[in-house]
């Protein structure tokens, strides 16, 4: 097919040698299979800020850095130079997100190149080297629901180990290829430690699949993984390899209120003490 103007500057720079079709046309980019020397690829081309159907809500966007405070002035402001580094920062997330989720061993698409706002990665493929589909385009035994679930908790959990939260999770965001899901789309994938949503999104994608997968096995939808991945990751105990039973009883005990002022005055007075000790020391 002829090059759409878009991938151009990649086949300009010998990136890309052909444009064979169009795969499919998103919420947030359009993606096109072509052919890199001997290798099959996909090239994602991001659409534009106003004809993207996917917003960049304030929920995602929190605390993603820029270089500078010039860029962060424009970007509080709205203005066109403003609009321009936010949108660069909401594509290079999901690049960043991809290389650092493939090197944690997470079934992503491996990431090639990054140029002109397009994106060289693997075409995940079916048993027949077609393009794969996408779950919600599938049906499952129970059996096969059971253990595709069981897979995608384990990649979920791969990516919190390495800090991050997919945020947009579901089943139009997962391929299944010959060897089993692989997870896509992470423009909107958040750092779990430095988002105060990124618990709220965790749960929501894990509940997500949940809902997915319990049509097929019902007895899925009485588990609550969701809510035992957050709990053992909050207290420093989710590694990729734990084991995960679906079930969490959350802590109903009373607060000690008592406990919880004397903790506060006691940081307080440690603040204090150390606040002394800083005006007290000469400078050098």
């Amino acid at each position: 097919m002829k090059a759409p103007q878009r991938l151009q500057p990649l086949i300009d720079e010998g990136l890309v040698d052909a444009v064979v079709r169009q795969l499919m046309s998103g919420k947030e980019a359009m993606v096109y299979v072509v052919r890199c020397g001997d290798e099959t690829r996909c090239a994602k081309v991001y659409k534009e800020a106003d004809k993207r159907g996917f917003r960049q809500a304030v929920d995602y966007t929190e605390n993603r850095r820029v270089k500078n405070s010039r860029e962060a002035r424009a970007m509080a402001k709205g203005t066109r130079f403003g609009r321009k580094v936010t949108e660069a920062i909401w594509q290079s997330a999901e690049v960043d997100a991809l290389y650092r989720l493939a090197a944690a061993g997470v079934r992503v698409p491996a990431p090639h190149d990054f140029f002109e706002g397009v994106l060289l990665m693997d075409l995940v493929t079916d048993a027949d080297g077609d393009a794969a589909p996408r779950l919600s385009d599938v049906d499952f035994s129970p059996q096969e629901a059971l253990r595709h679930h069981a897979g995608l908790l384990r990649e979920v959990v791969r990516m919190l180990c390495a800090g991050i939260v997919h945020g947009d999770l579901s089943e139009f965001n997962v391929l299944l290829a010959e060897d089993g899901p692989v997870v896509i789309d992470l423009p909107q994938a958040v750092d779990a430690a430095g988002n105060n949503h990124a618990q709220r999104m965790l749960l929501r994608d894990v509940g997500n699949l949940r809902d997915f997968f319990g049509r097929f096995a019902p007895a899925l939808l009485r588990t609550r993984y969701g809510e035992e991945i957050w709990h053992l990751y909050e207290r420093g105990m989710l590694r990729p390899e734990t084991e995960l039973t679906g079930r969490f009883e959350p802590d109903t005990r009373p607060v000690d209120l008592r406990e919880v002022l004397r903790e506060v005055n006691d940081a307080r007075m440690e603040e204090a003490t150390a606040r002394r000790l800083r005006v007290r020391t000469p400078r050098q």
